[in-house]
C-alpha cells in the first residue's frame, strides 16, 4: 500500500455526546488468509460488501497487527537470525529457540526485564511489551515469526485515507495487538496504531458528579476500543477486523505514540 498523508484539517468536528447510549461491534468475516503484498484495505471492504454491510461515517475499524505483518513482509523465517552469544546462552538458560530471542533482540530498543524465559523489552516503536511484539503463532509455519509493522499509526493512516479517498466515508481506524499488564493476569488487545481520532479523552479539568474537579482521570479509548473488537476477534476465529459502530469519539489527528507513557513517569522503567 502506497504511503499517502492525510490532512488532519479535515478531523476538527466536535466530539459531541462524551458517552453512547449503545455501541455495535461488528465481526468482518470472509477476509481471505493475506499473503505479502495484499491491498488490506480492499481486502476488507470487499469482505464487508459480501455479508451485506457498509461502512459507515463515524465508525471504527478494528484491524489486528498479523494481517498488516503479512502483507509488509514481515513474517520472517527463523533461520534469518544468527543468534548473538547473549541469545545463545539465554536461550540455554530457558529452554528458547536463540534464533528467535535474536529476533526479539534486534527488534528492541533495550531490554527492561528478563522474567523466566520472556523478555520484557522496549520496541523501536517505544513500546514496552513482552519480546517485543515477536510471535510465532498463526503465521503459517512452525520456523516463521511475526514482527510488528514498521509504523502502526502510518499504516492507519493509510487505510483510512484509502476509504475515505474511494468510498468519501470518514471513518477511525485502530491497529490492536495483544499486550500483558502489570498486576493483572490475562492479555488484552490494546491500541498499537490509531487515525482519525483521539486515543485518549482527557477528562482533567471536568468536575465529577459531587463538583469536585477532576486532575488525573485520562481515559484511554483506543484501548477500550480495542479490547472490546477483541470480543468478537479472537485468537482462534480467524476474524482480523471489526467495525465499532455508535461510540462518539473524539475527530482529532490522534496516534498511538500518545499513548505510550514517557519513561521519566514509567512506574516499570
Amino acid at each position: 500500500m502506497a504511503s499517502k498523508s492525510i490532512n488532519t484539517q479535515d478531523l476538527s468536528a466536535p466530539a459531541g455526546p462524551l458517552n453512547a447510549d449503545e455501541v455495535r461491534i461488528i465481526a468482518i468475516r470472509q477476509i481471505p488468509m493475506v499473503e505479502e503484498g495484499d491491498d488490506i484495505t480492499q481486502l476488507i471492504l470487499e469482505a464487508i460488501k459480501n455479508q451485506n454491510e457498509q461502512l459507515q461515517d463515524g465508525d471504527v475499524l478494528v484491524i489486528t497487527q498479523r494481517i498488516f505483518s503479512k502483507a509488509q513482509g514481515r513474517v520472517i523465517p527463523l533461520d534469518s537470525y544468527h543468534p548473538s552469544t547473549f541469545a545463545q546462552e539465554y536461550a540455554l538458560k530457558t529452554e528458547k529457540d536463540p534464533r528467535l530471542v535474536e529476533a526479539v533482540l534486534q527488534e528492541s530498543t533495550r531490554v527492561i526485564r528478563q522474567v523466566g524465559g520472556v523478555l520484557i523489552t522496549e520496541t523501536k516503536h517505544g513500546f514496552k511489551c513482552a519480546n517485543a511484539g515477536v510471535d510465532g503463532s498463526n503465521v503459517g509455519g512452525d520456523d516463521l515469526i511475526s514482527l510488528l509493522p514498521e509504523n502502526p499509526d502510518q499504516d492507519c493512516a493509510d487505510v483510512r485515507q484509502e476509504i475515505l479517498l474511494s468510498n468519501k466515508i470518514d471513518i477511525a481506524v485502530i491497529m490492536t495487538d495483544t499486550f500483558g499488564r502489570p498486576w493483572r493476569h490475562g492479555q488484552t488487545n490494546v491500541a498499537i496504531g490509531v487515525s482519525g481520532m483521539a486515543a485518549i479523552r482527557d477528562y482533567v479539568g471536568a468536575d465529577d458528579l459531587d463538583g469536585k474537579e477532576l486532575r488525573v482521570t485520562s481515559i484511554c479509548v483506543a484501548d477500550e476500543i480495542a479490547g472490546a473488537a477483541e470480543l468478537v476477534m479472537g485468537k482462534l476465529d480467524a476474524v482480523p477486523a471489526t467495525i465499532i459502530r455508535g461510540y462518539p469519539y473524539d475527530r482529532v489527528a490522534g496516534t498511538a505514540a500518545e499513548i505510550v507513557r514517557e519513561t521519566p513517569l514509567d512506574l516499570f522503567p
